[in-house]
């Protein structure tokens, strides 16, 4: 089967309102452009390094702005749209990093938690503590949509092969990792590792990025990209700036990727004898 997809590219800043006109924008681009499957970035809301400044802009889901704009763009334009994440307020004092997808009549079909959590020291003094905000997500999610059975990750996850694995096991077609990777790890890392997982998965990967100098003073590598089971890019977003890339993807190709490579099923358990 056939379908059009789209990965909606942005360098959101602090104010959720400014940021879901941006996103919708950008989201009737990709309609007007054919896309039936529409995907923003990682923190479409706001991204926001401040503490202080995120928990004043903070609503829970159900007075979410970019969930309500969702709502109404999914239903209006007939899409199904992944909002690749958005910061929601729990009931514990905590953030989610939550990921949505929307159905063509506007409903919400499914939610994911980002799993791993951003806790790490890189050169320059460039310092990221996730956990120390955000409450970690528990469950990976796969779902089964008319066209092709969809997964999801966020950002991070995307160094963690086993979720990938784990989703293509249970027959997901098209693997997600919206982003918003710093520019330093971006530059060294972010094509290799996601053409690996499109390769090891024999599956599509669409990852949705943010990108360029943002209102808080970091700075995201951008590069959004839709990756076949083969590991060509179809398409390919700048490092800077807004951008709509889509691509026609052919679901059969997944299944062409497993039968040539039938890695997901020649995988063997093993035990480790450490010397």
């Amino acid at each position: 089967m056939m379908v059009k997809v789209a990965a909606v590219q942005m360098c959101s800043g602090v104010d959720p309102e400014i940021n879901a006109d941006r996103m919708e924008a950008l989201v009737r681009q990709a309609k007007a452009e054919g896309a039936l499957y529409v995907q923003t970035p990682e923190m479409t809301g706001a991204v926001q390094k401040d503490r202080k400044g995120l928990l004043a802009v903070l609503r829970s889901e159900k007075d979410d702005l970019i969930v309500a704009r969702a709502v109404k763009l999914a239903g209006e334009l007939g899409i199904y749209l992944h909002i690749g994440s958005t910061a929601i307020a729990l009931d514990d004092g905590k953030i989610a990093n939550r990921a949505f997808l929307f159905a063509p009549d506007g409903s919400v079909l499914c939610r994911y938690d980002k799993i791993h959590m951003f806790d790490v020291d890189l050169d320059n003094g460039e310092s990221w503590r996730e956990s120390a905000v955000y409450r970690p997500g528990e469950n990976a999610v796969s779902i089964g949509l008319p066209f092709a059975r969809l997964a999801f990750a966020i950002c991070y996850d995307l160094r963690f092969p086993q979720l990938f694995r784990t989703e293509a096991l249970a027959g997901s077609q098209i693997l997600t990792a919206p982003a918003a990777f710093t520019r330093q790890t971006g530059e060294a890392h972010w094509h290799v590792l996601t053409r690996a997982r499109a390769i090891e998965n024999g599956a599509f990967l669409i990852s949705a990025a943010q990108a360029g100098l943002h209102e808080d003073g970091r700075e995201t590598y951008g590069h959004s990209l839709i990756v076949d089971p083969w590991g060509r890019i179809l398409a390919e977003a700048g490092g800077t700036g807004e951008a709509v890339i889509t691509a026609e993807i052919d679901l059969a190709e997944t299944a062409d990727a497993r039968a040539k490579i039938p890695n997901l099923k020649n995988a063997r358990d093993f035990s480790l004898q450490s010397l």
